[in-house]
């Protein structure tokens, strides 16, 4: 069923959020449900003139550097050259991705997204984007990265957060203006998530070509809690085979 993301108001918001928790309900791993989320946001999601809306949606979640596969923890050791990485520090790990592009449909094919480790907040603020997005779960970045038996605890009672950018065209929290925002026509980004019971969180971000209004963004936070609760079973099996 599509859905305006121009109009995206109430009843579009509950019909959306059922047709995500059936879609994910027959997956059996994190990443399979993360795809799941991605592909129908991307086929759904369009504009007032009925074309599809996003050019690429991805799905990430923070992962311990000690528990990703051999490929992605070789992936996260490229971007710390000097450093050997902490067992516990966590990366933004892609989990799902659609988009327009060839390799934008695949996680295994993402050229720079695979596992971005985040050891510092002051690593953190080199990329605005995440560190914007991290930012609306209501707790500040070094908490964020390492958080204590309190910390865990305060972010699972945190409301899902939106990260909203109304016109993506000059943002400063889209840095890729040239070759992604300019080129591909990305008119809005909006990205939505929370916390899971792992005391990880996950994000759903959506680069649209259509400018997406804060009425239709803030309906997003319901959406959050539905992929949630698709995720809440898939604790244990993150990563496909």
């Amino acid at each position: 069923m599509p859905f305006d993301v121009t109009k995206f108001g109430l009843a579009e918001m509950l019909r959306l959020g059922i047709d995500i928790r059936k879609t994910m309900a027959t997956r059996e791993t994190f990443e399979s449900a993360a795809q799941s989320v991605c592909e129908h946001l991307y086929h759904d999601l369009t504009g007032p003139t009925g074309d599809r809306a996003c050019a690429l949606v991805r799905c990430y979640k923070t992962h311990p550097f000690a528990e990703l596969p051999l490929d992605l923890k070789d992936f996260a050791k490229v971007s710390l050259p000097s450093e050997t990485p902490r067992p516990s520090m966590k990366c933004l790990t892609l989990m799902g991705t659609v988009g327009d592009e060839p390799e934008w449909n695949s996680r295994s094919g993402s050229r720079g997204h695979k596992a971005i480790p985040l050891p510092s907040p002051e690593i953190v603020e080199q990329a605005p984007m995440i560190a914007q997005l991290l930012r609306q779960f209501g707790l500040d970045l070094s908490e964020l990265l390492d958080p204590g038996k309190e910390v865990v605890r305060d972010l699972m009672g945190k409301t899902y957060g939106v990260f909203h950018v109304a016109d993506a065209r000059g943002s400063r929290f889209i840095p890729a203006q040239e070759e992604f925002v300019l080129r591909h026509g990305i008119r809005s980004v909006l990205g939505f998530g929370g916390s899971l019971a792992t005391s990880d969180l996950f994000a759903v971000i959506l680069f649209s070509k259509f400018a997406i209004p804060e009425s239709s963004a803030d309906r997003f936070r319901t959406v959050a809690l539905d992929v949630k609760s698709g995720f809440f079973k898939l604790r244990e099996a993150v990563f496909a085979a």
